[in-house]
């Protein structure tokens, strides 16, 4: 698993809080490989669908193949979301998504990674300790194909205000 492949923009994970989310910065982020495993055990747990669920099956179907739900994919995209793109510390919630496409399938064997660009960050006016950031974010495959979009809002804290200098006498 690889961290940040590219950040520029973007200040060190640990470091990062709303105030380093700056319109137009993008971060490429991840390296999940998708395994043909969890892809059959996802779909029975959340999406029992034969495409999902039975190799031989999907081999005749549309997609000429097994491929992961789209909420697998999702669920892919929100782990490598955490990993790289959201402090902890500073993550609060998200109001939603919108906008949710998904354009390729996606197969075992498939590596996905994330490309973040931040379209808007905008301070709260009723909670200044916090702002609203709103992502454009695309799944990636391996060959850099897009495999599905969405743009994702996060409401993250500012930057704790560093303690006072204590000066000596």
């Amino acid at each position: 698993m690889t961290g940040d492949a590219v950040t520029p923009g973007l200040v060190p994970l640990p470091d990062r809080f709303f105030d380093d989310y700056v319109p137009g910065a993008v971060g490429v982020f991840g390296a999940e490989p998708v395994s043909e495993a969890e892809i059959l055990d996802f779909a029975a747990r959340f999406d029992p669908q034969g495409i999902h669920t039975d190799a031989s099956a999907a081999a005749g179907g549309p997609f000429n193949g097994l491929i992961a739900s789209g909420w697998h994919t999702m669920a892919l995209m929100m782990r490598i979301l955490v990993r790289y793109y959201l402090n902890e510390a500073a993550s609060l919630a998200s109001p939603g998504v919108d906008e949710l496409r998904w354009l390729k399938p996606v197969r075992p064997g498939d590596v996905l990674s994330l490309r973040c660009t931040v379209v808007q960050a905008r301070a709260s006016r009723s909670k200044p300790d916090r702002g609203l950031v709103h992502t454009a974010i695309e799944i990636l495959d391996q060959n850099q194909e897009t495999v599905a979009t969405l743009t994702m809002m996060n409401l993250l804290r500012r930057r704790p205000d560093p303690a006072p200098a204590v000066s000596g006498r």
